[in-house]
């Protein structure tokens, strides 16, 4: 069934039939309620492709993520794509890969697929390269990124205070005697980096020597890159009393390497993931985590990239507070 065939039942142009299905005005109302009828009655569906070319819109937003393995981000993706997809938008998900050249070159695949709108999944997005290309590619489109930010007219972000709420992790560690505390990072990434600078900050201001700020890199960001850094740090400081983890996947290794190693949690080492992801509820003991506010986010980022499909294209900048929820494992 073709719009004209409906046409042709109805005894109206094909033309007609494209006024009442895009609702415009100047059509009897006998005709419209007659040609409605038709839609239902054999269930027709308009090509959107079609349409959008009438209409001069596409309706589709982008959304990129480095990797669509992370469970962290698709989680955000999907609460997004939720509250589009409500809106009557339909969202496309790709995966990048790590390099900015690759960023690069899918925000003018974007731009080949006629995006009316983008989602940036994550701090990593947020490199000279990125922003250049948007600059070439996106201009006018209305952009938000999820936990990042770009100083351009079209970019909006939503971020976290993961920095404070680092500190306060080792606020939380201090206050329960735990002096001795190290932190373990996943991945090199803006937003990684903050949470180490946090920690860093906490422990200066808890009067740690340079010498007692012990970072840590990961192998990986797994289960098996978690495993692997604490063990190499209860073996080279089996004085430790704390361990801060950048995510809670890398944490939930920890705590079986501490397990392995004899290691006593909470009583002899405490340990802290972030993200407040499915992981820290599942492992046991129990992970303390940071609260990065996944759905708050995920639907402020939804929201203000909807003002700008509407019209309201701007740049802002908002931050979230993050919270500590803690559970058996300090």
């Amino acid at each position: 069934m073709t719009i004209y065939d409906i046409a042709k039942e109805a005894g109206v142009a094909a033309s007609t039939v494209s006024r009442v299905i895009n609702n415009k005005p100047g059509i009897k109302a006998e005709t419209r309620l007659k040609v409605q009828e038709l839609i239902r009655k054999y269930n027709y569906i308009p090509d959107a492709a079609a349409r959008g070319l009438v209409m001069q819109s596409t309706r589709m937003v982008g959304i990129l993520i480095v990797d669509i393995r992370v469970t962290h981000h698709i989680d955000s993706a999907f609460v997004i794509e939720q509250e589009l997809t409500k809106r009557g938008y339909c969202c496309i998900t790709m995966s990048t890969g790590p390099t900015d050249e690759r960023k690069a070159e899918y925000i003018q695949l974007l731009e080949q697929r006629r995006v009316e709108g983008v989602i940036l999944m994550g701090s990593m997005f947020s490199t000279d390269l990125v922003k250049k290309s948007i600059q070439e590619h996106l201009p006018k489109v209305p952009i938000v990124i999820v936990n990042g930010y770009l100083d351009l007219p079209n970019v909006s972000g939503v971020l976290v205070d993961e920095d404070a709420g680092v500190e306060h992790c080792v606020d939380l560690l201090f206050s329960k005697g735990k002096q001795k505390i190290a932190f373990v990072l996943d991945a090199v990434s803006p937003a990684n980096l903050k949470k180490r600078q946090g920690y860093i900050d906490g422990m200066r201001r808890h009067g740690a020597a340079n010498e007692q700020i012990l970072v840590y890199e990961a192998p990986e960001s797994s289960v098996a890159g978690g495993y692997e850094a604490t063990k190499r740090i209860l073996v080279e400081h089996p004085d430790i009393q704390g361990i801060v983890y950048s995510i809670d996947l890398v944490a939930v290794g920890g705590i079986r390497a501490a397990y392995d190693l004899g290691f006593r949690v909470p009583e002899q080492v405490s340990l802290i993931g972030i993200d407040n992801s499915l992981y820290g509820e599942i492992c046991m003991p129990k992970l303390t985590t940071l609260d990065n506010r996944l759905q708050e986010l995920s639907e402020t980022a939804a929201g203000i990239l909807r003002e700008g499909l509407e019209g309201n294209v701007q740049s802002r900048k908002l931050m979230l507070f993050s919270r500590i929820i803690e559970r058996e494992s300090t």
